[in-house]
């Protein structure tokens, strides 16, 4: 059997980490994370980072094994990921990735664009300016930059658009110019497991997550890293919703509104994302188990 990468995707809160270690429990392997929400230590609440029980079933590769103050870009996710999966494959035949980052799965499985070293001062000037003066601004300068891009981005993604704006700026090209290249192959094959819902059931699970992160501390987590508040690994749901709340911008319960609502927002564009992919093998969320296993099984055969 050739070297196997099993890949669980689905929108977010829908139970991909549960899967995963259910799979990596069978075929006895471990599990690579392509959630680069998670891979923050001083970030656990608002990521829903795996709990020490989950995280003690099986290993687990890239939780919150960097600092926020660190620089950790998808390529060097993608480099170090790469690595790994070559010393798990040495022992075992299957691997597990988990994750719900659309660019952080496509570097592992696909490859990467590449790009121009850029200064990462001029990331941190973007970050400000997103703090300072909103997201549209960044839209109209990509725009004026960079317009096929801009036609195809996700808009709402600051994330997206401070990537494109930098690589921009730093290479003084278009952001889109340097996509679609040649990428090596892989010497292992994937298999995707994706978990689907009905929307309406998603969108309720991610309202009682966002209930539960609160109650679980969130606000005082936010609150631990309101002086970071600029750095990128922070530009993220969750945490942009109550650093605007510390800064008089919304009340408390406006800003848990607005985390709700920009996380079925996330959980929108990733299921847009993954209805584009035509080789995923869509499981309900109220799977059984069994077969599951042996749709895997069935999948592995065919490799």
């Amino acid at each position: 059997m050739e070297r196997i990468l099993i890949s669980v995707v689905g929108p977010t809160a829908i139970g991909k980490t549960t899967l995963g270690i259910e799979l990596a429990k069978y075929f006895k392997t471990e599990i690579i994370s392509a959630d680069s929400r998670q891979f923050y230590s001083e970030m656990s609440i608002g990521t829903a980072v795996p709990s020490e029980t989950e995280l003690a079933q099986v290993p687990h590769h890239f939780i919150q094994h960097r600092s926020i103050h660190e620089e950790y870009t998808v390529g060097d996710f993608e480099r170090e990921a790469l690595d790994k999966l070559n010393d798990i494959f040495k022992e075992n035949k299957v691997v597990v990735m988990v994750g719900g980052s659309g660019l952080y799965i496509d570097a592992v499985t696909k490859g990467l664009d590449h790009f121009p070293e850029i200064d990462a001062e001029i990331r941190t000037r973007l970050n400000q300016e997103l703090l300072d003066n909103g997201i549209t601004k960044l839209q109209e300068q990509l725009k004026d930059l960079d317009r096929e891009y801009y036609e195809k981005v996700d808009l709402n993604n600051p994330h997206r658009l401070i990537r494109a704006l930098e690589v921009c700026i730093g290479s003084g090209l278009p952001y889109s110019s340097f996509l679609n290249r040649e990428k090596k192959s892989r010497d292992f094959a994937t298999i995707t497991i994706g978990l689907e819902a009905d929307r309406k059931i998603i969108y309720d699970r991610i309202n009682r997550r966002v209930d539960l992160m609160m109650a679980q501390g969130l606000l005082e987590e936010v609150s631990s890293l309101k002086e970071y508040s600029a750095l990128n690994a922070l530009q993220t749901v969750g945490y942009r919703e109550l650093f605007r709340f510390m800064e008089g911008d919304f009340d408390l319960d406006t800003s848990i509104a607005e985390i709700k609502k920009n996380t079925r927002r996330f959980a929108k564009r990733q299921l847009t994302w993954l209805r584009k992919k035509g080789d995923i093998l869509w499981v309900d969320h109220e799977y059984n188990l069994k077969e599951v296993l042996q749709k895997v099984e069935q999948e592995i055969g065919k490799k």
